[in-house]
């Protein structure tokens, strides 16, 4: 069988489990509604534009302003043909927004996580995981474990008795350095880490704590700083990693945030740092103005969080069963993921575009449709949405 013979049989392969994905062409800004082709107008409960920047005229035009004043690109790697002031601004920006000393942009928050495992770790040190981070960090992990040889141990989701006994083994086998690894919101369930306690317990055992911070970026706190905004801890985290293609203006890019030699000592060592460009110029102007936006209106947090809870409790009105929880990621588990990819379809075909997600994404069984609440989403985008699921769940028996 040659090699694209191959690859058709398992794209079919794909197709015949119900786990094939296609991509929806859209052909207007992500919004609250949006214009998708063959289909018309939707209304995009998909996205992570959680406040609505991406389409937001001043961080538009910030963007078209950095691309006139600084070009495409830097055209290499900055330590070798410079980097732009925007650049600088930008993370110093950034930094602020977190609560921390200093920042260094990446091309993508998988890039940020991917370039600090493996720079920080060496065979004397130990990264302890959730069970539920997101795919970036558990990637990274296993890329520093082959090429560092460091150690790795994995927590119960946010089960704190299991990592104390994790930090103690560590304790035990005399790491240098013990790294513990927590998303700051997970993205699936929707629930936010134990940042306090997680905190608490590396102070004890001498280690440090890095949040990947993507999904709570914007989201959490009384302004939009992140889950240790949310819990009251600003400058208690030791490393934030996050993104810029979410909350912050959606282009791409994401950060590293720490302590004020970190992302001096990045520059020297991080991989993804020394053999990749810096960010296009378009989006670190356009990231720049959708956190000096947030920072001017942090009333696009309330609002945000306002919509979560009612769609949440309309949609257990209804009779669906949504997770429980205080972020705007709404999942509503289905079971079988064939149902939830259906559900999906049938939703779109109602004008509401909401993703189903199966295994292996999620475990066996907990399929679900996973809604994410904008702040851009007004009243009517939400009873419109909620109407069509009405329809859809009486549809499949689901109410």
């Amino acid at each position: 069988m040659s090699f694209a013979a191959r690859l058709e049989a398992e794209l079919e392969q794909f197709k015949q489990e119900g786990v094939y994905k296609r991509l929806n062409h859209l052909e207007e800004p992500q919004a609250a509604r949006t214009k998708m082709e063959g289909r018309g107008e939707v209304v995009i409960l998909s996205s992570n534009n959680y406040l609505g920047l991406c389409d937001e005229p001043e961080v538009v035009a910030a963007g078209k302003r950095a691309l006139d004043q600084f070009g495409a690109g830097t055209g290499s790697v900055r330590f070798i043909c410079g980097t732009f002031t925007i650049h600088r601004e930008l993370e110093q920006a950034l930094a602020r927004f977190v609560g921390c000393e200093s920042s260094l942009t990446y091309v993508s928050c998988w890039n940020a996580n991917e370039g600090l495992v493996p720079t920080l770790l060496g065979e004397q040190d130990i990264v302890i995981s959730d069970q539920l981070n997101h795919a970036s960090i558990i990637d990274a992990i296993r890329l520093a474990k082959t090429i560092t040889k460091c150690q790795t141990a994995v927590y119960r989701h946010s089960d704190m008795a299991d990592l104390e006994e994790k930090l103690r083994g560590a304790q035990a086998m005399n790491a240098r350095l013990k790294l513990v690894f927590t998303d700051g919101v997970f993205s699936m369930e929707g629930d936010i880490a134990n940042l306090p306690d997680i905190v608490a317990l590396a102070r004890r055992y001498g280690a440090v704590v890095a949040m990947d911070d993507s999904h709570a970026s914007g989201v959490l706190g009384r302004s939009g700083r992140g889950t240790a905004e949310h819990y009251g801890m600003l400058g208690q985290v030791d490393i934030i990693t996050s993104t810029l293609g979410k909350a912050l203006g959606g282009a791409a890019g994401g950060f590293t945030a720490g302590p004020g030699p970190l992302a001096d000592y990045l520059t020297q060592r991080s991989r993804p740092q020394l053999f990749s460009n810096a960010l296009p110029p378009t989006v670190a102007g356009s990231a720049l103005a959708a956190v000096r936006h947030l920072e001017r209106h942090p009333e696009l947090v309330t609002r945000l969080h306002e919509n979560a809870r009612y769609f949440r409790e309309q949609l257990r009105a209804l009779g669906f069963k949504p997770l429980p929880g205080n972020t705007p990621i709404v999942p509503v588990i289905l079971g079988e993921t064939a149902k939830a990819i259906q559900m999906s379809e049938l939703l779109l075909a109602q004008g509401v575009f909401v993703t189903g997600f199966g295994y292996p994404v999620v475990p066996q069984g907990h399929a679900r449709i996973r809604c994410q609440l904008s702040a851009a989403h007004t009243r009517d985008d939400l009873d419109f949405a909620l109407s069509a699921f009405k329809h859809v769940g009486r549809n499949l028996g689901l109410i």
